[in-house]
């Protein structure tokens, strides 16, 4: 590793926040959420953008996830994005996968080009920050979701390398941009 990045930490951030913005809230998940987590995965233009995400996507394969997220103890956060009414439109994942912190994030096709997503990863991240002031970010999106590389952009994220990686919902592999935050360059919005 770089001697000019910062090292990653092994300290962990503590439980899921709620944190709100001015349009939003993000929270942990409910099991009440499955209806919503399902319609917006089942729509392929979302699903195809997500490497592990099968088609069809459905409500027990939301149930089955939510399960799985909420049955083990880990120090990851996954918050529900919503607007003021409390309805799921989206999510926001920080996960410690081997070591490494990935951030993971989608949103439902209807509030695509609004910016929601921009200032929902925004919040999780600054957050994040709070409580793992040195932690390395890493993340990245499919080379054609070019909505999800211009937010990782704005925000710090550097490119890293490109490879293939799989997509279920493709059911091919598609090439995939990796990018990582290092704390300095982190950018919040204004």
């Amino acid at each position: 590793m770089n001697a000019l990045l910062p090292r990653e930490t092994s300290s962990l951030p503590g439980p899921c926040p709620v944190v709100r913005t001015g349009r939003l809230v993000l929270r942990p998940h409910k099991m009440s959420d499955a209806p919503a987590i399902a319609e917006s995965l089942g729509d392929f233009q979302v699903a195809r953008m997500l490497a592990r995400v099968p088609v069809p996507f459905d409500l027990q394969d939301a149930t089955d996830w939510l399960n799985r997220t909420r049955a083990v103890a880990t120090p990851d956060w996954s918050f529900a994005v919503t607007t003021g009414d409390d309805v799921h439109i989206g999510t926001v994942a920080i996960e410690l996968r081997n070591g490494r912190w990935h951030l993971g994030y989608w949103l439902n096709r209807y509030f695509w080009g609004r910016g929601i997503m921009s200032e929902a990863v925004a919040a999780g991240i600054d957050r994040f920050y709070r409580r793992m002031p040195e932690a390395i970010i890493h993340s990245g999106a499919f080379a054609d979701n070019t909505a999800s590389l211009k937010i990782q952009e704005k925000l710090g994220f550097s490119i890293m390398r490109c490879d293939d990686l799989y997509s279920r919902a493709r059911g091919a592999m598609a090439p995939h941009i990796e990018t990582m935050l290092i704390p300095p360059s982190f950018r919040r919005p204004a």
